[in-house]
């Protein structure tokens, strides 16, 4: 049985450089690592692609529904949730921190709370990667599907380099 590490992320360009995209941008800069690039193929309303034994995913619903892919991927290769790790943005970290758990709150997260619904559990991993809270005048909504400022890129890219490490830990592991 394979582990799953699913990036978690919006479809559309319009999204791309998000704060609710940064477990693609942790994925994006996996694949700069790693020594060879998979072929990514689609399925699981996701496109996925098998390293040994780990599946790499990147569900291509939308955040709400991440569940669906999360889910129908997890049947088709038998992997229990205990080893899913599910990486996704998380305003209750500062902007630029790191932190491996399994289990815990959703933290109103629609993306987790899809999964922990359709895993029937909160007994999977999680790399949540802090985007900050937003200024009172700012709603979540608006917050996590706006973009970084230039200062916030930069410190960025090191967490998601950091990230894109403890991935591949997980991966080794």
């Amino acid at each position: 049985m394979p582990n799953l590490i699913v990036f978690l992320g919006n479809p559309g360009s319009q999204y791309r450089q998000t704060r609710h995209n940064c477990g693609w941008m942790v994925c994006d800069r996996l694949m700069e690592k790693l020594p060879q690039q998979d072929n990514w193929q689609s399925k699981f309303h996701g496109l996925f692609t098998k390293r040994r034994d780990v599946v790499l995913l990147k569900p291509q619903t939308f955040m709400n529904e991440s569940g669906i892919s999360v889910q129908e991927a997890c049947r088709f290769f038998g992997t229990k949730p205990a080893d899913v790790t599910v990486v996704h943005d998380d305003i209750e970290l500062p902007i630029g921190a790191i932190k491996l758990q399994t289990g815990g709150g959703m933290g109103g997260h629609n993306g987790l709370r899809s999964v922990k619904q359709h895993l029937g559990t909160d007994g999977f991993r999680r790399l949540r990667i802090g985007v900050g809270r937003p200024p009172a005048t700012i709603q979540v909504a608006d917050y996590v599907l706006g973009r970084f400022s230039e200062l916030e890129e930069r410190q960025m890219e090191k967490t998601f380099e950091d990230a894109a490490d403890v991935v591949l830990g997980i991966m080794e592991s």
